[in-house]
């Protein structure tokens, strides 16, 4: 793949702004850290640090530099046996799964504020890891401070004496238990390494299941804080491991005897093995996969407040986030006017380096990632795609501390249709594509915006801009998603959130979260 590179993307609005970070002081940033991960040749089993019986090692890689700045244990087999292990003592024999639900919430609540204390040592490690904004990650500790307190809330829920008297049968009864499932293995994708933990974790944990935590390669050193809360909080040895490799350790972890659960957040294609392996031993499993999801424009849209969280919404941690709306459907009567905001907006926020506070897109996590979303972009010109915004790879001065870095400029599609591979396969970049649709005659063209939107594989998130809430409602009833937001988007953690179709299967969050880490028994006897 011939990868064209250039200084300063260009659009019909004039020359990208870089963030102030594009000069030396990207290197005097770096300079300046102090994190106390960089090399480490540990893991985490039975409430300790202990050396990884493997030898190899994973680098760890600064994506806006290109430069390998610390290094993990690739684990082996043995690691995650060890680990395995001291999660089934402590499920079998330990105190946790034996404390009242209100014990158990206690402790989420000292690791929420555990957590809190470690949060920009914590954003300054992942923001290396993985290019994630330093305004993106220093929300990180907070947002899972509040899991953990939401799913502390719930701890009532699962306390509440469940009596069922039978249906036709005067007299009987059933008392409903909901115990935990077991040992779990939790499985995290690179994007957002905390948060996308943190969400299994709480209600695992809550729930009285002890787990393993197996980070994705890229982002092994980030998830250290969220253990070292959990160790300051106090919480008994074996409830939480941690073990770091490559994608085989997650192979291991999944098909392993001792596990009773995986949820897995990441790519459909890994998904399906996943739940390929799953099924075949009976095994419960959430999975939060890909997503390609459509922002409705309907033609009464307010575009200046559109425009205003269109980067949150469609383009969110540069591109990197499963739920966002990649895909823009205009009507026909607005098309140019919604290509010529999306453009404007897009252009006119500074990319540079992800420790600038200025900075909005950051590097693309991976080189590997980089290439992926290189080859949509020149997929997408090469189907005829117009690129209003961005459309080449950026590139920094000699000098600057980015030059080794794995920028994409934030790409701009118009006049895509929807066969192009930009439009139906997941970029997971910052790449965005505004399709038309046919706003004329009765309806305003409700119908073939909404058959646009469900016209895709995925199902996981979606907006309806509109100024009619009642009629952006209507719409949002007939997309065919787990998720879907009017005129903004965001998690709740009190409502479930999750995936249809090849977006995945389950939900996290909310007391439907809880309950994919609890199984049921019904003990039926004669009524009091």
């Amino acid at each position: 793949m011939t990868v064209p590179t250039h200084t300063g993307a260009t659009t019909a609005g004039g020359e990208r702004p870089a963030s102030s970070a594009s000069g030396p002081d990207a290197r005097a940033r770096r300079a300046a850290l102090s994190l106390p991960y960089t090399r480490v040749d540990d893991v985490f089993i039975d409430g300790a640090y202990v050396p990884a019986q493997a030898t190899g090692r994973n680098p760890v890689t600064d994506p806006a530099t290109g430069e390998v700045w610390g290094s993990v244990p690739d684990g082996s087999a043995d690691d995650v046996d060890a680990a395995v292990a001291a999660a089934r003592r402590a499920f079998d024999a330990g105190p946790w799964p034996r404390l009242s639900p209100s014990e158990r919430a206690a402790y989420l609540l000292k690791i929420a504020d555990e957590i809190e204390a470690r949060a920009e040592a914590l954003a300054q490690t992942n923001t290396r890891e993985n290019g994630s904004p330093i305004t993106e990650t220093r929300g990180a500790a907070a947002n899972a401070a509040g899991i953990f307190r939401y799913f502390a809330t719930l701890a009532e829920y699962l306390e509440r004496e469940d009596v069922r008297p039978f249906p036709f049968a005067p007299g009987q009864e059933s008392v409903v238990r909901r115990d935990p499932v077991g040992v779990c293995a939790l499985i995290a994708p690179w994007n957002f390494p905390i948060n996308l933990v943190v969400i299994k974790l709480a209600p695992a944990l809550l729930a009285g299941c002890t787990v393993v935590i197996k980070p994705a390669s890229p982002t092994p050193l980030s998830i250290r804080f969220i253990v070292d809360a959990v160790a300051a909080a106090g919480v008994p040895a074996g409830v939480v491991n941690l073990v770091t490799g490559s994608g085989r350790m997650g192979d291991v972890l999944v098909k392993h005897a001792g596990v009773d659960k995986v949820a897995f957040t990441g790519s459909t294609p890994v998904g399906r093995r996943i739940a390929a392996a799953c099924g075949e031993l009976l095994r419960p499993v959430t999975l939060e996969l890909g997503g390609k999801s459509s922002a409705i424009v309907l033609p009464d849209a307010d575009l200046d407040a559109m425009s205003k969280v269109l980067i949150r919404s469609s383009m969110r941690n540069t591109g990197q986030t499963c739920y966002i709306s990649t895909r823009i459907l205009a009507p026909a009567s607005r098309y140019r006017e919604v290509v010529d905001m999306a453009a404007s907006v897009i252009a006119a926020a500074p990319q540079g380096d992800p420790l600038d506070p200025a900075t909005v897109f950051g590097p693309s996590a991976t080189k590997s990632q980089f290439e992926t979303v290189m080859g949509y972009v020149e997929s997408g010109l090469a189907e005829g795609a117009r690129a209003v915004a961005g459309g080449r790879a950026a590139s920094f001065a000699a000098g600057s501390g980015l030059e080794g870095g794995y920028f994409v400029e934030p790409t701009v599609f118009a006049d895509v249709t929807p066969s192009m591979r930009v439009a139906r396969e997941e970029i997971f970049g910052p790449v965005l594509t505004i399709l038309k649709y046919s706003d004329a005659g009765p309806g305003r063209g409700a119908d073939e915006a909404v058959a646009l939107a469900n016209n895709t594989e995925f199902g996981l998130g979606g907006l309806v801009f509109s100024s009619d809430p009642e009629a952006a409602l209507a719409v949002a009833d007939r997309v065919d998603t787990g998720s879907i937001g009017i005129n903004f988007f965001a998690s709740n953690h009190a409502a479930p959130f999750g995936g249809r179709h090849d977006s995945g299967l389950g939900t996290e969050y909310g007391i439907e979260g809880l309950g994919a880490y609890l199984t049921y028994k019904s003990i039926h006897r004669k009524a009091r």
